[in-house]
């Protein structure tokens, strides 16, 4: 496993760009407050203005510069993405390695629960725990992440029931080393590339669940999301302004999602072996 995964992913096309158009998004939203110009919430009298030098992508129905809210929409996507791919990437290796090496009653009980898991769809819990409780930033980050470590941890588990009977662990564990020191010092840094891998596939499943729910009204309304620029602008399709509110926001989504597809493509020689030269193409 012990794979070069700069060179699969500068050799490929696809991860080439991927790379370069999530580097332009993270510029994008890491330099947010100096190239907004405006308050992305803060609104005015001036609605529905076209596209101007003051206002590169006008303004929507509240006065709200909608280039602002562009460049600030990037920064939610991310914190979103990051955070839940870590979390459910986590959450899914602790629990994958964890069943592999303890096995028995524990691994059995642990599959099930990831089975019975796998079944539920995300957006029904989503929904309900939105009809109980103010949906926020930090509530879809945790209910993402709880929902979303599944596939990681079947993955993980058949890895490591190969990885444990390996020379190293076997000396380690006759030793006397624990489950949780044969967890983070052999089984997981061994999986690290399969581990990235599931963290850019997670981090993908993260941004296109954030904005889908923020499209359909599930998100915190404090904050600014590339979602709900969509959903207000469908309203208001029989005007123009969704030429300048509409399209830019869906753009800058799709062009985030194809960026980490990319490179999670251009990753996959990682975890089959067999598929290695067809990324490049």
């Amino acid at each position: 496993m012990h794979v070069d995964l700069k060179r699969e992913v500068t050799h490929s096309s696809a991860g080439i760009f991927g790379i370069t158009a999530l580097a332009l998004i993270v510029l994008l939203a890491l330099f947010a407050p100096l190239l907004a110009g405006y308050d992305p919430i803060a609104q005015s009298v001036h609605s529905f203005l076209a596209p101007s030098w003051s206002h590169p992508l006008g303004t929507n129905h509240v006065g709200q510069d909608i280039w602002s809210q562009l460049v600030y929409g990037a920064r939610t996507s991310l914190m979103i993405g990051v955070l839940v791919a870590l979390l459910s990437t986590l959450l899914g290796a602790t629990v994958g390695a964890s069943a592999a090496l303890i096995g028995g009653m524990y691994d059995r009980i642990m599959m099930r629960i990831v089975d019975a898991l796998i079944v539920i769809p995300i957006i029904i819990v989503l929904i309900l725990v939105a009809a109980y409780l103010r949906p926020s930033v930090w509530t879809i980050i945790v209910l993402l992440s709880l929902l979303g470590w599944q596939g990681g941890a079947r993955i993980v588990r058949a890895q490591a029931l190969s990885l444990k009977e390996k020379m190293h662990v076997a000396a380690a564990r006759s030793f006397g080393a624990g489950t949780l020191y044969l967890m983070y010092r052999h089984i997981v840094p061994d999986l690290s590339p399969i581990l990235l891998v599931e963290f850019i596939y997670a981090m993908r499943r993260a941004v296109f669940m954030e904005a889908g729910l923020a499209f359909i009204g599930i998100s915190d309304p404090n904050v600014v999301s590339w979602g709900v620029m969509m959903r207000e602008a469908l309203e208001y399709s029989y005007l123009n302004v969704w030429v300048w509110w509409l399209l830019p926001a869906g753009i800058a989504l799709s062009l985030l999602i194809i960026s980490v597809t990319f490179i999670g493509h251009s990753m996959e020689p990682v975890m089959d072996p067999r598929l290695r030269g067809e990324a490049s193409a």
